[in-house]
């Protein structure tokens, strides 16, 4: 919205600024930290007496998260807030892929707050049904696959990149809808499946958004693809703005949900910020890359999985509770001590997604 701003100018003063993605960018990172520290404390008072005994603790869950019963949840509604009336107030609305991006996040926190409200007004853990989850997140994450397709410059139409193998492409053709819908659903429940520890989550989604953010830029710029031998996309560089509004909410959040949480994500939050990264990562033609920025989101993923697969097939555990953030815990790990060892992982990825822009 502040963009316009630039029809005031001569070219020569304050308000030639706005045209530039890097200032708009810091100034969507302050607006949304500030917004997360206004009406954090605000909002969490709402949620605490509005939800009464809070969040439901799994039974089967390890013992010590029983003392975080009346914890309230619900917390992602404080990012999602932030990051959106950050993004809508410095991005250009012009742009198709912000739309695209705010599009996915919206919808998967609209399915996050119904499953923490079914969960909060029945006091279970069971919330909304687990097929109503997932048909309706493959259904937004179709949409936003086509949206996403219509942008792409024609050489890049339903074309996979493959990281640093340089100018290599997959043509997916009409199988490029079904693999973005996979990246968009499976981010939004692998963050989902992350989201169990205080701290545990949020953090590596400000390391893979602040990644995403400088890839969005470098491959939404002529002179940088051409010197990095990247994929041009135009206008990807604009989601910068957004990353750095979700790591501005994250933090303003993580003031609130650092270690004793006072406020819980909730699937409203983690959902929508798997969405959102999967969804970036979509647009960027950066899918792959995600699997290894993320990859503490992927190895929590594979860990429900194995654990499933392998019991009904054996009848037998391969960890001691999944996913494996609770498989530490049963071994005795302190909670600060999980948290704080999968964020020095994710950042070891990040740098090493970060990588493959130049290893060509």
């Amino acid at each position: 919205m502040l963009y316009w701003l630039t029809a005031l100018s001569d070219g020569g003063d304050f308000f030639n600024l706005f045209r530039y993605i890097t200032f708009r960018a810091g100034g969507a990172f302050m607006t949304a930290l500030v917004f997360g520290f206004i009406f954090g404390l605000p909002l969490i008072n709402v949620l605490r007496r509005k939800q009464g005994k809070g969040q439901p603790i799994r039974e089967d869950g390890p013992e010590g998260h029983f003392a975080k019963a009346g914890t309230p949840t619900m917390g992602g509604l404080l990012i999602v807030g932030a990051l959106t009336f950050s993004t809508l107030l410095w991005a250009r609305l012009d742009n198709p892929f912000i739309w695209m991006v705010l599009f996915v996040t919206l919808s998967f926190a609209a399915i996050g707050f119904a499953d923490d409200y079914a969960k909060v007004s029945k006091q279970t853990t069971a919330g909304v049904s687990g097929k109503v989850r997932i048909l309706l997140g493959l259904l937004i994450a179709a949409i936003a696959g086509y949206w996403a397709a219509q942008y792409h410059p024609a050489d890049l139409t339903n074309q996979l990149a493959v990281p640093i193998l340089k100018n290599t492409l997959l043509n997916l053709g009409f199988m490029f809808i079904p693999f973005a819908i996979i990246v968009i659903v499976g981010s939004a429940n692998a963050v989902n499946l992350t989201d169990g520890l205080d701290g545990l989550a949020i953090m590596p989604v400000m390391i893979a958004a602040a990644t995403f953010g400088i890839i969005s830029y470098a491959v939404g710029r002529t002179d940088f693809t051409q010197y990095l031998d990247l994929h041009y996309v135009p206008d990807t560089g604009e989601i910068l703005i957004f990353c750095m509004a979700l790591i501005g909410g994250g933090l303003g959040f993580l003031w609130y949900n650092a270690p004793p949480a006072a406020v819980f994500m909730g699937d409203t939050g983690s959902l929508a910020l798997g969405g959102a990264l999967g969804a970036i990562a979509v647009a960027t033609k950066h899918e792959i890359v995600l699997a290894i920025v993320g990859g503490v989101f992927v190895v929590e993923a594979l860990s429900v999985i194995i654990q499933v697969l392998y019991f009904k097939w054996s009848g037998k555990r391969v960890f001691l509770m999944a996913p494996i953030h609770h498989h530490y815990e049963k071994k005795g790990w302190a909670e600060p001590q999980i948290v704080i060892r999968f964020w020095i992982v994710s950042l070891i990825l990040a740098m090493i997604g970060l990588a493959t822009l130049k290893v060509r």
